[in-house]
């Protein structure tokens, strides 16, 4: 199961992902993001991956893909979510945050 909860301010959008991104979990990933992308605009996107459990190679492509088309943060405070998001970020490994941003009013 996936959970997919998107927040929207003037500055930024972020999407909390909770759960695994596998399965038929990417394809909803996909649904989401493919309805939010118009949304997003010049706004700055968080890819917040706390509370995600697992992702497969296909979710992690899927993650990829957001990363490669917005150059989204991730906000990750596990050591195999922290290495993803690294992995996934590659030279923009700065662009991680390991603490909530206030901008999404969480």
């Amino acid at each position: 199961m996936l959970r997919i909860t998107i927040h929207e301010t003037d500055d930024a959008m972020a999407i909390i992902l909770e759960g695994r991104i596998a399965g038929p979990w990417v394809a909803e990933l996909g649904r989401a993001w493919a309805e939010a992308v118009p949304r997003l605009c010049s706004r700055t996107l968080l890819l917040d991956l706390r509370n995600v459990t697992y992702v497969d190679s296909n979710g992690e492509q899927a993650l990829k893909n957001i990363h490669a088309q917005t150059g989204a943060t991730f906000v990750a405070t596990s050591p195999s979510l922290l290495f993803l998001a690294g992995e996934i970020a590659g030279s923009n490994a700065s662009r991680m945050e390991l603490e909530p941003v206030d901008a999404c009013n969480e």
